[in-house]
């Protein structure tokens, strides 16, 4: 940042300046990529440039294009960040319902990760490892079915098999409200600020103005059969809701109380669970079919056509976009093959497999990612949650290892 120096510099080509700070290379370099314009005068020529009298060297440009050299050249050398070979962490979650159709787990912005297992509600602390109980039904069959967090992690809202919608408070360990509206169990719930929305067996989605003494905003009735599958877009203007008879709709925000949607998507061929929205490209919507379609489909919502249909062979319970890469993974359970109860990582927007991991013996019901998503956790049918470090930036090295991992001393742990 010295003006004065770097002016002699590139005015004097006779006096030799010697400098511990300043590389001959470097100076050379300088030297080479004077050159005259038409009034005679010194000056740094670019590229494009019409003034330039003589070929020019093109100085940026030879730097830009070194240090692009340097890049590729590590990124060739440096190997893909590894894929686990094995969980983390296992926690032990007896009660776990072995049912595809349930959203029994949810991973909060506190770092707090709640799981129904029965007919009681668990709530883990990923930090301090804590362990508390939140509420335990005493109703028989009337367990949770569906578990999510609001989006700051205050309130979490709880469908029941038996139809019932309670709203918690986590911290106070209260119930804050219930909510009525659906006739049979509630398989899938969604925050959109303070709107909540549920589906049911009953076949309607319902958003629920959690502000108001009359909570019920609007009732759709569209589907035809089990909504299992509940998703708002980032931005809040879209909602994604997949159901047990195969179709995918696509709805607006604003127009949710016409019962009017914006796209119906018909090309699965089995149950639409798998929801998510694409965290890098707000219109791109992935979805997932169940043991008879066995495909990830990637949707672009402003138009309404699919852009990409990967088969998978196996059922697929959960997807999730990676946030530090451009990657999604999924979930699956039943196959016709081998590829049964694992986690595959695919490479967006190509869709070519990274990777697989997580030889699951039973399938896998849900899966989640930590609130700085490096973290995802498969809810197992063997009664197991696993704690997997996919999503991370590359390793160089044992220190980076993920804060997670430093928690526990044993492979194993009881969830109560």
């Amino acid at each position: 940042m010295d003006l004065d120096r770097a002016h002699t510099l590139l005015t004097n080509k006779t006096t030799d300046f010697k400098s511990s700070k300043c590389d001959e290379v470097y100076q050379q370099k300088l030297i080479e990529s004077q050159s005259l314009n038409s009034e005679g005068k010194r000056i740094m020529v670019f590229k494009g440039s019409s003034k330039s009298s003589t070929k020019s060297i093109r100085f940026v440009d030879e730097l830009r294009q070194e240090m692009a050299t340097i890049s590729d050249n590590k990124s060739k050398q440096a190997p893909y960040r590894s894929i686990p070979k094995a969980e983390m962490i296992v926690l032990d979650a007896p009660g776990l319902l072995d049912d595809y159709y349930v959203n029994i787990m949810s991973w909060g912005k506190n770092n707090v990760l709640a799981v129904g297992l029965g007919p009681t509600l668990y709530l883990w602390n990923s930090v301090d490892q804590r362990i508390h109980k939140l509420f335990h039904v005493r109703e028989e069959d009337n367990w949770p079915t569906s578990i999510t967090w609001s989006e700051e992690a205050r309130t979490l809202a709880v469908g029941y098999t038996c139809s019932n919608l309670q709203l918690w408070d986590a911290e106070s360990s209260k119930l804050i409200r219930s909510l009525q509206g659906h006739s049979e169990r509630i398989t899938s719930t969604a925050w959109n600020g303070h709107i909540l929305t549920s589906g049911s067996q009953d076949k309607s989605i319902i958003n629920h103005d959690i502000r108001a003494r009359n909570h019920l905003a609007s009732c759709i009735k569209k589907h035809s059969d089990e909504v299992c599958g509940l998703k708002w877009s980032n931005e809040g203007d879209r909602l994604a809701s997949g159901g047990s008879e195969k179709q995918l709709y696509i709805w607006e925000a604003s127009k949710m109380s016409s019962s009017k949607f914006l796209h119906l998507f018909t090309d699965h061929c089995a149950a639409v669970k798998a929801l998510a929205w694409c965290p890098y490209q707000h219109n791109v919507l992935a979805s997932g079919g169940g043991w008879n379609d066995r495909c990830i489909r990637i949707w672009n919502t402003q138009k309404g056509i699919c852009i990409h249909s990967i088969e998978t062979k196996a059922q697929i319970s959960g997807l999730e976009w990676n946030r530090h890469h451009k990657e999604i993974l999924s979930s699956h359970g039943y196959s016709t093959g081998e590829d049964q109860n694992k986690l595959c990582l695919w490479k967006y927007p190509s869709m070519t497999k990274v990777g697989e991991f997580g030889n699951h013996e039973p399938r896998i019901i849900n899966l989640c990612q930590s609130p700085d998503g490096v973290t995802v956790v498969s809810a197992v049918a063997d009664e197991t949650l696993r704690f997997w470090d996919v999503f991370g930036p590359p390793m160089t090295g044992t220190s980076m290892a993920s804060d997670l991992q430093g928690l526990f001393s044993s492979r194993n742990s009881l969830i109560r």
